[in-house]
């Protein structure tokens, strides 16, 4: 059983999710000995980083891991991480490794005629709520509010609200606008629904400005607060912790097992976002699910590229005992709804995985050709 080839697709799309911003991502096509083809994804989100992975993939990456047994991920998985030790543990080397892993993963489960989450153990949980994992960018606190309560309606059973993003939206750095906003989204959806709030990449708010929010977001009643602070800022992350009962989510920026294992070490966070796309697979999302299980905190995928990943991180999530919810976009998509024959989707609020081999999913050529990027 022998890994033959990897071939490297940087792909382009507008992303409606995304206001209809373009996107990059990097996606890895496996072929074994046997005949398998198997798919892997590195989260790059820009056309540099993108190109940069397929670089290092291409001219070493590849030939480090071709010929290894594709039955072995871990092994295929040390072998990347011991010869990446100069430029690695981070970046894009932690990219790449993540699309290869992924990759072989899904290799080893179609080889073993296995769903990936039975090669993984097992589920812990035959389905996960859905979260509606959008961004707020609507030009009235009145239309965003609508939008949100339109997916609760058809079926979410909660959603993450992205702030700060690209659009129309004045949501992000005022706390007293973003209450405002909190409260009509609250209003609009009712008190069932669970809320969680991702101030995100573009805000940069001190300490004392995080806990004036969180306390201010208690009035609507928050899941969690996701990223308040700036993920170096354990200072920062102490006081919010101290004077705070709101649950902290924090870790999309981590790179690696042993970042992750820091990370969760301080006792500051209580839920910790993990990428596999970006976090060194499935492999490093396995491992770091195991430290946040034996440190009794939740882990919460983080899947918002394309269907190679969602299905990745599905699978990891169901064999996960300490994953809570699952994140879907909420608008149809070009990388989730065309790239695949059966995009993944909710049932009454609830997301399954099949029991087709591996991640589960076709790739449809003439999307992955439409949307490739020179």
């Amino acid at each position: 059983m022998t890994i033959q080839a990897l071939r490297t697709h940087v792909l382009a799309c507008p992303e409606p999710n995304d206001f209809g911003n373009t996107r990059y991502t990097l996606l890895l096509e496996m072929r074994t000995l046997e005949g398998i083809r198997a798919w892997g994804e590195a989260i790059t989100l820009w056309p540099e980083a993108a190109h940069a992975v397929a670089s290092l993939i291409n001219s070493g990456l590849g030939d480090t891991v071709c010929g290894m047994d594709e039955r072995e991920p871990e092994a295929v998985w040390l072998k990347l991480k011991t010869h990446t030790w100069w430029y690695g543990e981070g970046g894009l080397a932690s990219m790449a490794i993540s699309a290869i892993d992924m990759a072989c993963w899904d290799a080893a489960a179609q080889n073993a005629d296995l769903p990936l989450y039975a090669l993984l153990g097992g589920r812990a949980h035959q389905s996960l709520p859905a979260l509606a994992s959008m961004h707020v960018n609507r030009a009235t606190h009145e239309e965003g509010a609508e939008e949100v309560a339109g997916h609760i309606r058809s079926g979410f059973k909660g959603a993450k609200l992205g702030f700060a993003k690209r659009g129309l939206s004045r949501v992000g750095p005022d706390p007293v606008v973003n209450l405002a906003y909190l409260k009509a989204v609250r209003d609009a959806c009712g008190p069932d629904a669970s809320l969680m709030v991702d101030i995100g990449n573009g805000v940069r708010w001190d300490a004392a400005t995080a806990i004036r929010a969180t306390d201010l977001f208690a009035e609507v009643g928050i899941d969690w607060i996701e990223e308040p602070l700036h993920p170096d800022d354990l200072e920062g992350l102490a006081q919010l912790r101290r004077h705070t009962a709101t649950r902290i989510a924090t870790g999309e920026r981590e790179w690696t097992v042993e970042g992750y294992r820091r990370l969760i070490a301080t006792g500051l966070v209580d839920v910790v976002g993990v990428d596999p796309a970006r976090a060194e697979g499935v492999t490093g999302f396995r491992k770091i699910a195991a430290i946040a299980e034996a440190a009794r905190v939740t882990v919460n995928a983080h899947a918002w590229s394309s269907a190679i990943l969602t299905a990745a991180s599905l699978h990891l999530s169901l064999s996960t005992r300490c994953a809570r919810w699952f994140e879907l976009k909420p608008l149809p998509s070009p990388l989730q709804h065309e790239l695949v024959r059966e995009p993944i989707w909710h049932v009454k609020g609830e997301v399954f995985a099949g029991n087709r081999p591996g991640l589960g999913i076709e790739i449809v050529d003439a999307a992955l050709n439409r949307y490739k990027h020179q």
